[in-house]
C-alpha cells in the first residue's frame, strides 16, 4: 500500500508554510512518488513552475488550491460572524485567525480543490479570481454558489480541522455538519472525499471519531493527508520563526539555548507538517487503509496536461484602410519596407537582407501580431505628444523594431545583433520594453484597456524574498538579536554584480562573515549556529507579494480564461494575475513592459519650454548626435542631471576618457557597473594611447576594436564565439546564456565545442581555451550592447539640452525632482557652478512648480524661480489661491496687502510661516524675523478689516481704504533679522535645501581638504574595504533619541553637507559625553564608519566636534600663497605676530609664486591651532583665495 501527498503548501503560501516547489517535488522522487499536488491557501501563484518542475522529474503534477468558503452566507458578505455566543467562538470567527490547523470559522472554512483535467483547472483558475476579485474580506472567499457553477473537472476534498465539514465538527455541531456533507456530495458527487489529518492536535482526534460516520452515512470514501507546510521534521522551529516574521515579533525565550521550549511554543501547536514518507503515513493511517487507497484513486482521477507552447496572442485588429492586407504577417512586412525608407535616404546594401532575415524569423515564430500591438502603443503614444524613448533592452538591436518605430536606434549603425533580442534556434515570447515620460504612462495604459477591453488587461504580481541581507535582519529580531549586531553581520555580505551573495557562499569565502560565528561562548555560538541554520531554511522565500512595476499582461479575451487574478495589497478593485512574469510565458500569455521613465518627463518638458520661448519645433528627432559642444559638456564631466552619467565618479571617469561618439558613452554606460568597473581605467587609457591594445587572437580585433580590445558586451562574447569557434549567432547567444548559469556540467560540454569549433578555424587549442576562458570570466557581468546604445542615445539628448538650454533643463529637472531633496540640492549646486541664477521663491513672480523667467535683456538670459507649490506646508490649493489673486489685482505691495487680498482659510498660518521662511516675501521685506514676530498682529489686522474672500472688495469695518492703507505701515514693528544660520536653517526646513545659502558656505574653502566624504556621493561607487571611516561635515537636523534593547541611550539624526544629506547614528559614550553637540541646527564635523543605506549613505559616528573644533582638530597643514599681493613687509610682520599667538599643532607652508613658478617653504620654528579668529585674521593679510588647509 503506497501513500501520495495531496494536501501540500509551498512558500506561495505566504508567511505561512515554507516548502519550496523543488523542495516538494524533490521529497516526492526522494520517496518514490509517482504523483504531488500543489494546494496552496487562496491562491494558484506557483502552479506553473510546480507543474514544470514535476514535469521534468517524471511526476505527476496536481493542481490545486485550499480555498476558503464563506458557508454562512455568500462571498459578498461582510464583517458576517455565525451564530455563537462564546467570547472564544468570537475570537475564532475573526478573519485573522482563519489559518492554521485547526481554525473553527465557518466564513473562511477550507476545502481542498484538485484538478482532474483541463475543465478542472479553467474552474480552479475562476474560483481563485473570483474569491479575490468579489469575496477578498481579509482572505479570498467564494461561497456555494460559485461552486456549485464551477465544480466541473474538480476533486473536492473537506481539508483541515478547519475545513467545510470539520470547522461543524470541532464545534460540536454535528446536525450542521451532516446538512453541508450532503450539500458538498451533492455538488462534487463522488468526487467529493472526507478528509482525516493526524498531526496530534486535539481538534483533528475530535474529526476522526465523527468522519467514518458521516462517511458511512452519505457514502463518501475517506481520504488521508499531511497538511505540508515545510519538507522536513527539523524544519519545525524555522517555520515557526517565519510565521513569526509575519507578525513582526521577537522571542526571549529563544536565546536561552534550550531548543524544547521552541517546540513547545510552536503557534500551529505540532512538529508534524512535514513531507512524511509512504511508510510514516501508511503507519499514521493503519486504522483507515481506506484512506491511503484513496490517494491513489484520487491520483488517476487527475491527468492535467497543460501546452505551455501555444500563445495566447491579443487580437490586433488591422486598421481598415489596410483592409487588403490578408494576415499580420503581411502587414508587418508592409510596415517594416515601408519604414525602411523612411529611415534612410540611401538604403544601406545589406539592409533589406537583413530585413527579411528579421521577418522570417518573426514570421516562424508566429510573433509578427505582437510586433504590430507593441508598435500600435507607441504609435498612439507619439500621435499624443507622449514621448516615448530611444529604446530598451535588446529590443534596439532589431532593424524591423527600428523600421517600424518601436525603437529610435539604427541597429546597422551601432552593429547591434538581432540573434541577442530573438533567437530562432530558442522559441520564447519576445520582450520589448517601452520608456513612456512617467507623468502620460498611464494614458498609454488607458489606451490598452479600451482597445482589448479592461478584462482583457491586468498588472502581474511579483514576489519579495527574504534575501540574505533581509533573512538575517528577520530571523535576528525574531531571535532577539541585538539590532546593530545583526546589522553590522550583513555589512559582511557582499553584493556581486546585482546579485546578494548567498549565505552558504560567505560562509566559505568571506571571512568577516565566518568570524561574527566563531566569536563569543559556547552558549552564544550556539545561538549563533541557530541563527544561521535556520536563515539557510528560509533564505530566498517568498515574504510578500507586490506588482511588478510596469509589466502588463494582455489577453485575447477575460484575462481569467487564462490566468487567475489576485487582489492588489492596499488598493481597492485593482486586480493583478497570480503568475509572475516566467509563469506567465508559460501560460502562452503576452507580457508587455510599460515604463515610466522621468528623464522623458524632463526631455519633454525642457523641449516645450525651449520651443515656447524661440518659437522653434525641436524635437528628440531633430537633436544631432555629433554635436560637438554636447560631447565637450561630456568631456568635462559636468554631468549632473544628466540620465545615466550624474554620479560623481562617473564624472571623473568621462573628463579622463574625453567621450567623442556614441560609442564611447554606450562603452562606459556598459562598463560603469560593479565588476566591469574595475576595466575602467584600462580602457580610458587605451582610449587616449597610455595603453597598448592587444588582442589574444586576430581573429577577435574585429569585434574589440570599437572598445579598444577589452571585452564590454554580450553581443562581443557571441561575435568573438562566431569568429573563432564558427558558431552561429543562435548558437552563440545560447552559449552567452547558458555561461550565466555556470551549470559546470554544461560549461565542460561546451568547451569542447567551442574549442573543436576553434581547432577547425585553424585557432591552436591553447589559444581557444584561453579565450573560452576570458569570455566565461565576462559572462558574469556582460552588458547588453542594445540597450547601453539606446539609453546613451537618451543620454545624450539631456545633455545636449543641459548644453545649448541649461536655464530650461535644469528648472525642468528641478521641477521633476522636486521630491527628492538630495537631487534638488545636487542641481542647486549645479546652478551655481554654471552660473544660472536660482532664486528662492517669491509671492509676486512665483508660479505653481519651478519656472523660467526671462529677463527682457535676451543677453541676460534668465533665471529659475522655486515653485510656491513646492514649499512644505503651502500646497497646491494655497499656491493657486496666491497666484489667481496676484493675476487678478496685480503684484502685493506689502505682507500686510498680501494679507489682506488672500484667502486666509486656504493661505492658513502654517502656510504663511513657510513662505516667510522660504523668503518668498524677500523682495517685499527681507527681514523675514520681522515678518515672523508681526504675522500674528498683521494676519488679526487684515481679518479686523474684513479683508477675507466673502467681504473681498468692501470697505473695513473701522474706516474707509484710504485710511486703513495708511494704518498698514504702523502696524509692522521693527524686530533685528535672523542670525545667519538660523535663517539659513529655517529656509531649508521650508523648501527642502539651502537655497539663499548654507551655513557651511563661509567654512567651504576651509573644508574642502578637510573632508573625506559628502552625502551627495552614490554608495555603490564608494569602496568601502578602503574607506573604513571619514570625516564629514554639516548641519545637524531631525534628532531621535532612542533606547537600546539593553535600555542604553544612542542618537539618529540627519546631516546636511554641501551636497546633500543622510542619516547619522551614535552610540554609548560618544553621546554621552557629547550630547550637548547632537542638537538640530548644530554646526559640527564627524568622524565615524561610512555604510550604504539603500541607495543613499549612512554614517556611524565616533567622533563629532564643533565645526571650529573639527577645523582646529583635522588641519594638519596650513599653506600661506604669497604671490606679490602683500603690501608690504608690515604685512609679514602681522602674520608672524599671529602666528605666535595662537600656537598648536598645525604645520604651516608658505607657497611662494613668481614668474609662474612656486617655491615651498615649511616653518620649522612655528605649529599654529588653525582657529576661527586665527583663519579670518590671515585672510584679511593675504586674501581669501591664499590660505588653504588640509
Amino acid at each position: 500500500m503506497e501513500f501520495i501527498h495531496l494536501h501540500n503548501h509551498s512558500h506561495y503560501s505566504l508567511l505561512d508554510a515554507i516548502s519550496t516547489i523543488d523542495g516538494l517535488v524533490n521529497a516526492a522522487a526522494e520517496f518514490n512518488m509517482p504523483a504531488v499536488a500543489l494546494t496552496d491557501h487562496g491562491v494558484m501563484y506557483g502552479v506553473m513552475d510546480f507543474y514544470k518542475k514535476a514535469k521534468q522529474k517524471n511526476i505527476k503534477p496536481i493542481i490545486g488550491c485550499e480555498v476558503y468558503v464563506a458557508q454562512s452566507g455568500t462571498r459578498f458578505d461582510r464583517n458576517k460572524r455565525s451564530n455563537t455566543r462564546t467570547a472564544e467562538d468570537f475570537e475564532d470567527d475573526a478573519p485573522e485567525n482563519s489559518d492554521g490547523l485547526a481554525s473553527a470559522n465557518i466564513n473562511y472554512a477550507h476545502l481542498i480543490l484538485l484538478a482532474k483535467d483541463e475543465i478542472g483547472y479553467r474552474n480552479l483558475i475562476k474560483l481563485t479570481s473570483i474569491g479575490h476579485t468579489e469575496g477578498y474580506y481579509y482572505k479570498p472567499r467564494i461561497d456555494l454558489d460559485v461552486l456549485s457553477q464551477y465544480h466541473e473537472g474538480l476533486v473536492a476534498t473537506s481539508a483541515c480541522a478547519g475545513g467545510v465539514i470539520s470547522c461543524y465538527i470541532t464545534r460540536g455541531d454535528m446536525k450542521t455538519a451532516e446538512k453541508m456533507t450532503g450539500v458538498y456530495k451533492d455538488i462534487f458527487g463522488d468526487d467529493f472525499y472526507l478528509e482525516i489529518q493526524d498531526h496530534g492536535i486535539d481538534a483533528e482526534k475530535k474529526v476522526m471519531k465523527e468522519m467514518p460516520g458521516l462517511a458511512k452515512k452519505f457514502g463518501i470514501k475517506l481520504i488521508a493527508t499531511n497538511d505540508v507546510h515545510y519538507i522536513k521534521k527539523e524544519h519545525a522551529i524555522a517555520h515557526n520563526i517565519y510565521l513569526n516574521i509575519s507578525a513582526k515579533q521577537s522571542n526571549k525565550n529563544f536565546r536561552n539555548g534550550d531548543a524544547s521550549d521552541i517546540l513547545t511554543n510552536l503557534r500551529y501547536g505540532t512538529d508534524q507538517i512535514y513531507f512524511k514518507s509512504s511508510e510514516e503515513m501508511c503507519k499514521l493511517f493503519r486504522d483507515f487503509p481506506e484512506a491511503i487507497i484513496s490517494t491513489w484513486e484520487v491520483t488517476e482521477k487527475c491527468n492535467l496536461e497543460l501546452d505551455t507552447s501555444v500563445n495566447h496572442m491579443p487580437n490586433f485588429v488591422i486598421p481598415e484602410e489596410e483592409k487588403k492586407v490578408k494576415s499580420y504577417n503581411e502587414y508587418l512586412r508592409k510596415l517594416s519596407f515601408e519604414g525602411l525608407k523612411q529611415r534612410f535616404d540611401k538604403i544601406p546594401d545589406n539592409a533589406e537582407d537583413r530585413l527579411n532575415y528579421e521577418l522570417e524569423v518573426i514570421e516562424k515564430m508566429n510573433f509578427s501580431g505582437y510586433f504590430l500591438i507593441v508598435q500600435d502603443f507607441i504609435s498612439y503614444a507619439r500621435s499624443k505628444g507622449i514621448l516615448v524613448g530611444p529604446g530598451r533592452g535588446s529590443a534596439a538591436g532589431s532593424l524591423v523594431c527600428y523600421c517600424v518605430g518601436i525603437t529610435d536606434v539604427n541597429p546597422l549603425e551601432y552593429d547591434l545583433l538581432f540573434e541577442r533580442f530573438l533567437n530562432p534556434e530558442r522559441i520564447s515570447m519576445p520582450d520589448i520594453d517601452i520608456d513612456f515620460q512617467d507623468d502620460r504612462r498611464d494614458e498609454v495604459i488607458q489606451y490598452a484597456k479600451e482597445k482589448y477591453g479592461e478584462d482583457s488587461v491586468a498588472q502581474i504580481v511579483t514576489f519579495n524574498k527574504l534575501a540574505p541581507r533581509g533573512v538575517l535582519k528577520d530571523v535576528g529580531r525574531v531571535l532577539n538579536f541585538p539590532f546593530q549586531e545583526i546589522n553590522d553581520l550583513t555589512k559582511t555580505i557582499p553584493i556581486l554584480f546585482g546579485k546578494v551573495k548567498k549565505l552558504e557562499e560567505c560562509m566559505k569565502e568571506e571571512q568577516d562573515f565566518k568570524n561574527y560565528f566563531k566569536t563569543g561562548d559556547a552558549i552564544f555560538k550556539e545561538e549563533k549556529k541557530r541563527l544561521y541554520d535556520i536563515c539557510l531554511v528560509l533564505q530566498n522565500l517568498n515574504k510578500n507579494s507586490s506588482t511588478h512595476a510596469s509589466g502588463l499582461v494582455i489577453a485575447p479575451g477575460n484575462v481569467t480564461d487564462y490566468v487567475p487574478l489576485s487582489k492588489v495589497t492596499g488598493e481597492d478593485n485593482v486586480f493583478c494575475t497570480q503568475y509572475d512574469m516566467n509563469q506567465l510565458e508559460d501560460a502562452g500569455l503576452i507580457k508587455i513592459d510599460f515604463l515610466g521613465l522621468k528623464e522623458l518627463k524632463v526631455i519633454g518638458k525642457t523641449l516645450k519650454l525651449v520651443n515656447s520661448r524661440n518659437g522653434t519645433d525641436l524635437t528628440t528627432e531633430k537633436i544631432p548626435l555629433d554635436d560637438p559642444k554636447t560631447y565637450d559638456l561630456f568631456s568635462s564631466g559636468s554631468t549632473v542631471g544628466i540620465f545615466q552619467f550624474s554620479k560623481s565618479k562617473m564624472r571623473e571617469y568621462l573628463a579622463k576618457l574625453k567621450p567623442k561618439n556614441i560609442n564611447d558613452l554606450a562603452a562606459m554606460n556598459a562598463l560603469y557597473r560593479p565588476g566591469p568597473m574595475k576595466l575602467i581605467p584600462d580602457f580610458i587609457d587605451k582610449r587616449n594611447g597610455k595603453k597598448p591594445i592587444t588582442y589574444i587572437h586576430p581573429l577577435m580585433e574585429s569585434t574589440l576594436k570599437e572598445t579598444y580590445g577589452i571585452i564590454v558586451y554580450q553581443e562581443q562574447v557571441m561575435q568573438i564565439a562566431r569568429d573563432i569557434a564558427g558558431f552561429s549567432l543562435a548558437q552563440a547567444d545560447n552559449m552567452r546564456k547558458a555561461m550565466g548559469k555556470k551549470i559546470k556540467e554544461k560549461m565542460v560540454q561546451i568547451k569542447e565545442e567551442f574549442i573543436k569549433g576553434a581547432i577547425e578555424n585553424n585557432v591552436q587549442k591553447k589559444t581557444a581555451s584561453e579565450i573560452f576562458d576570458l569570455i566565461l570570466d565576462f559572462a558574469d557581468y556582460g552588458f547588453n550592447k542594445s540597450h547601453g546604445v539606446a539609453y546613451s542615445v537618451l543620454a545624450f539628448y539631456t545633455a545636449y539640452l543641459k548644453t545649448h538650454y541649461p536655464l530650461e533643463f535644469l528648472a525642468t529637472s528641478m521641477e521633476c525632482r522636486k521630491d527628492d531633496e538630495t537631487e534638488l540640492q545636487q542641481l542647486a549646486n549645479e546652478c551655481r557652478k554654471m552660473k544660472t541664477s536660482l532664486r528662492a521663491p517669491d509671492v509676486n513672480e512665483s508660479m505653481m512648480g519651478f519656472t523660467v523667467k526671462y529677463y527682457e535683456d535676451p543677453s541676460a538670459g534668465g533665471a529659475i524661480i522655486y515653485g510656491l507649490s513646492a514649499i512644505k506646508n503651502v500646497g497646491e490649493k494655497a499656491s493657486q489661491s496666491i497666484i489667481d489673486e496676484r493675476e487678478k489685482d496685480g503684484q502685493f505691495k506689502s505682507f500686510i496687502d498680501f494679507l489682506k487680498r488672500v484667502d486666509l482659510r486656504l493661505v492658513n498660518k502654517k502656510a504663511i510661516e513657510s513662505l516667510i521662511f522660504a523668503g518668498a516675501f524677500d523682495s517685499i521685506e527681507s527681514n523675514r524675523n520681522k515678518l515672523f514676530l508681526n504675522m500674528e498682529r498683521a494676519t488679526l489686522y487684515a481679518q479686523r478689516y474684513g479683508q477675507t474672500h466673502e467681504a473681498r472688495g468692501q470697505e473695513g469695518l473701522f474706516g474707509s481704504s484710504d485710511s486703513s492703507s495708511n494704518d498698514d505701515n504702523s502696524i509692522i514693528q521693527n524686530y533685528p533679522e535672523f542670525p545667519e544660520s538660523e535663517k539659513y536653517n529655517k529656509e531649508k526646513a521650508a523648501i527642502g535645501f539651502y537655497i539663499t545659502g548654507h551655513p557651511l558656505s563661509v567654512y567651504e574653502k576651509e573644508l574642502i581638504n578637510l573632508i573625506d566624504l559628502s552625502f551627495g556621493e552614490d554608495p555603490a561607487e564608494i569602496d568601502f574595504n578602503r574607506v573604513k571611516t571619514a570625516t564629514m561635515c554639516g548641519v545637524i537636523s531631525d534628532v531621535q533619541i532612542k533606547l537600546s534593547k539593553k535600555g542604553n541611550k544612542f542618537v539618529v539624526f540627519n546631516l546636511i553637507d554641501l551636497y546633500g544629506s543622510g542619516e547619522c547614528v551614535a552610540f554609548g559614550k560618544l553621546f554621552e559625553t557629547k550630547q550637548h553637540l547632537f542638537e538640530n541646527d548644530k554646526l559640527v564635523g564627524v568622524r565615524g564608519v561610512p555604510e550604504e543605506n539603500g541607495d543613499k549613505l549612512k554614517l556611524t559616528v565616533e567622533e563629532i566636534y564643533p565645526i571650529d573644533g573639527f577645523i582646529e582638530m583635522y588641519a594638519k597643514n596650513l599653506v600661506i600663497n604669497i604671490n606679490g599681493n602683500l603690501k608690504d613687509i608690515r604685512d609679514l610682520h602681522q602674520i608672524k605676530e599671529l602666528v605666535e599667538q595662537h600656537p598648536g599643532t598645525t604645520k604651516i607652508f608658505f607657497a611662494l609664486r613668481d614668474n609662474g613658478s612656486v617655491k615651498t617653504f615649511i616653518s620649522k620654528e612655528y605649529k599654529v591651532r588653525a582657529s576661527k579668529e586665527l583663519i579670518s585674521n590671515l585672510k584679511n593679510i593675504v586674501g581669501e583665495n591664499n590660505l588653504t588647509l588640509n
